[in-house]
């Protein structure tokens, strides 16, 4: 099979990482990739938003499956692109990619379907929101409506705070905003492949979103992650499917939206249960990095069986992995560009690139979240020292990282 990876990130680096251990290809397509993967794929001179060159590319390879990495390429309609020419490709429509696009959308079919999240209200102005925010009081979560790249979130824990998020949203004109209560509790990420009603999980992981150690910090896309979690049991994996990820997806088929697809999860472990937070129409980045090389069942078989209807059961790894993000110093209020980058070469471990680019033999930055490490250990424990030693090895002036990843499960 000749397959085509859609992004440039680190998930997408992930997602080349399993169709190459995959059985069924031959020849991997990336576009437009990145330098960390060409030994993996032929990178293409193709942006991933460039909806009517990357169809052409595909007819022209004949392309016999593509996987669509970007929340991005999603919501400008690439898997309806594709699929008008009869071409192969693993992702939702535009309109079923909505369950990430708008909040608003995705919270009405929760409400509508009786799956379990936190109450909130949408809003169109700050008037109405500020009064809203003045009634309820802090904490509370101020989400801008749409795509926002893992960013547009505000956990309030002050009026002051809130307030000033809603200013920020709505400086941006025809902004919407989702007031919601704040959740309390564990969060996780469970990733599922789904075809229509089919729902086939995957690991669970759990992500660091605040920018630096002990959730201080701004919100980000991810500064690091590790997988399995211990503390979510095979019953809270089982209650999350039952309540919520084998609901939405049978809900967005009634609702005329069928989704196909990675369908993630952000969810909660609170007092009363398990909770959503959102909906991701994709594979988490940075989860994509320590849930797939786990993965031990062909990833590429996996997505076809699925794609014709058939179940099945997934097989993993029993080593822990964890991953830490190397991000660009201020990140994520600004990113460096050029910042030389030193001793990827020297690493034991899997590391995968999520923002730099090669300049005269050198690596250099080129983004807000550069390298991504993951090591493995037989423990949670094991990884960590082993990701933390390793990442030693990495240098550059231009770069931070969290030093407490996985830390929250190691305490019983």
């Amino acid at each position: 099979m000749k397959v085509l990876v859609l992004g440039k990130g680190g998930r997408e680096h992930a997602l080349v990482y399993a169709c190459s251990k995959s059985r069924l290809v031959d020849k991997i397509y990336a576009a437009p990739g990145n330098v960390g993967m060409e030994p993996l794929a032929e990178l293409v001179e193709l942006r991933d938003d460039d909806v009517k060159g990357l169809t052409e590319f595909a007819k022209a390879k004949q392309i016999d499956l593509t996987i669509v990495g970007p929340e991005s390429s999603l919501s400008l309609g690439v898997v309806d692109a594709f699929q008008a020419e009869g071409l192969k490709i693993f992702g939702p429509s535009k309109d079923a990619a909505q369950v990430e696009t708008s909040k608003d959308f995705a919270k009405r079919i929760m409400k509508k379907y009786h799956i379990p999240t936190a109450a909130y209200q949408t809003f169109d102005n700050y008037e109405d929101a500020l009064a809203y925010v003045e009634e309820k009081g802090a904490p509370i979560v101020i989400k801008e409506d749409g795509l926002k790249a893992g960013k547009g979130v505000t956990v309030a824990e002050s009026l002051e705070e809130a307030v000033e998020a809603l200013k920020i949203a709505f400086a941006i004109e025809h902004n919407r905003v989702v007031i919601e209560e704040c959740l309390r509790g564990f969060e996780f990420s469970l990733m599922s492949f789904v075809c229509n009603d089919i729902v086939i999980p995957m690991e669970i992981a759990q992500d660091h979103k605040c920018a630096y150690d002990g959730d201080k910090g701004p919100n980000t896309g991810g500064m690091g992650v590790y997988s399995p979690v211990k503390k979510i049991t095979p019953d809270i994996v089982e209650e999350a499917m039952e309540k919520v990820m084998k609901p939405m997806a049978k809900a967005m088929v009634a609702e005329g939206h069928p989704f196909t697809g990675f369908l993630y999860g952000g969810l909660m472990l609170t007092d009363d249960g398990v909770k959503t937070i959102e909906f991701n129409a994709r594979f988490g980045d940075p989860e994509a990095e320590v849930i797939l090389p786990r993965l031990e069942s062909d990833f590429v078989e996996v997505i076809l069986d699925v794609m014709a209807g058939k179940t099945m059961t997934l097989k993993w790894s029993d080593k822990v992995r964890l991953g830490v993000v190397l991000a660009s110093t201020n990140y994520p209020a600004s990113s460096t560009q050029d910042a030389l980058i030193e001793g990827v070469e020297d690493v034991d471990g899997l590391v995968f690139h999520m923002g730099t680019k090669m300049k005269d033999g050198k690596l250099l930055t080129a983004g807000g979240r550069v390298l991504l490490l993951t090591e493995e250990g037989a423990t949670l424990e094991e990884a960590y020292d082993k990701a933390y030693t390793e990442i030693k090895k990495i240098k550059s002036d231009s770069l931070f990282y969290r030093s407490d990843i996985g830390k929250k499960d190691m305490v019983d």
